[in-house]
């Protein structure tokens, strides 16, 4: 049994520590906005944010987790009000086939919470570790770029 909070909220539930953050965001808390991909954390499709910073979430333990921050996609802006990355994704037509796009905001959001007015280089540096089979690169640092703009 373990506590931490997801989204703004305390969840408390009874999972084995070394279970994956993936696994107990999915599979028990239903939110399956933060997807598998090598399982190795390797491609970056699992980024979530623990306290505050951009990590993996196959590799991150619950155990691990424990009375600290996490936020999934899910809770990074809604639909009323979404996250300025999250305009900038659709207002620059980023996704393709869309798998890999939670994980790009998650780790482009703990860029621009860093950074807020990054360089190019900066962007690709901080990216380089989120795959994206269809190859939208151009428009995720678009986006990136136009997010950084809002204030």
């Amino acid at each position: 049994m373990g506590a931490f909070t997801l989204n703004g909220k305390s969840v408390d539930i009874d999972v084995a520590p070394d279970t994956p953050l993936l696994w107990v965001l999915r599979d028990h808390l239903g939110l399956t906005g933060t997807k598998y991909g090598c399982g190795q954390g390797l491609c970056g499709a699992c980024t979530v944010h623990v306290g505050g910073e951009a990590q993996r979430s196959c590799q991150v333990t619950f155990y691990s987790v424990q009375g600290k921050q996490v936020t999934t996609i899910e809770g990074l802006g809604s639909v009323e009000e979404p996250h300025p990355l999250q305009k900038a994704w659709v207002e620059e037509q980023v996704p393709q086939c869309g798998y890999c796009q939670s994980g790009q905001i998650m780790s482009a959001a703990a860029l621009l919470k860093e950074k807020p007015d990054p360089t190019d280089a900066e962007i690709i540096a901080a990216m380089d570790g989120n795959l994206c089979r269809c190859g939208t690169y151009p428009r995720i640092r678009k986006a990136i770029r136009r997010a950084s703009l809002v204030r």
